[in-house]
């Protein structure tokens, strides 16, 4: 059993800004993003969580048995806990357009969140995610604002995933965006400019 909350970094920023939900990477924390998002959405409320599984010290979202081999049930246990975080922080912030960034694991537990709940987020920026395995079909997906940024050479991230994503999200008609760059795993400064394109709008 989870527990209901996490340790988290928060902001209540200006009240007619955005709220932005951050997700840090394996071996990140709550203050990964922070400054990024600070910098790109001065003034916006932000909700950082720590994530709450050790794997040898690395904070991740949810536990996984090797390189790109997730645990499914925990990721399902997490998901719903994540789920939950995320609706209560929405409804204490009525109003407010909802957007959210992750990179690596960060990522790939937004997106198991969005696969779910897609209502819970206005937009989402996904940076080097990686989905082994078919999400289920959501109507609810169809004109949702999905960011996918990856490296052409990620060895974490194999571009055939980062493609079989991107051809999912068209088939739920998702208003799909995506930026390559040409390294691996590390996030460049054209991902960057892509975030900051995309939650400025």
């Amino acid at each position: 059993m989870t527990e209901e909350t996490y340790q988290a970094f928060t902001s209540n920023g200006a009240p007619d800004q955005p709220l932005v939900f951050s997700f840090h990477g394996t071996g990140g924390n709550e203050n990964q993003f922070v400054p990024l998002v600070t910098e790109l959405l001065p003034g916006a409320a932000i909700v950082s969580p720590r994530g709450d599984v050790s794997e040898h010290g690395a904070l991740r979202f949810f536990r996984r048995t090797g390189e790109g081999v997730y645990d499914m049930d925990d990721l399902a246990t997490r998901t719903e806990k994540m789920r939950r975080f995320i609706a209560k922080h929405r409804s204490d912030n009525p109003g407010r357009a909802v957007y959210g960034i992750g990179y690596s694991n960060g990522a790939n537990i937004l997106a198991s969140v969005l696969f779910q709940s897609p209502d819970l987020f206005d937009r989402a920026a996904l940076l080097h995610p990686l989905i082994p395995w078919t999400p289920d079909d959501n109507a609810g997906l169809e004109d949702k604002r999905v960011l996918i940024t990856a490296g052409e050479r990620d060895p974490i991230c194999p571009p055939s995933g980062t493609h079989a994503l991107i051809e999912y999200f068209g088939s739920q008609k998702a208003d799909l965006t995506t930026q390559f760059h040409p390294g691996g795993h590390e996030i460049r400064q054209e991902e960057i400019d892509a975030v900051a394109r995309f939650l400025r709008g």
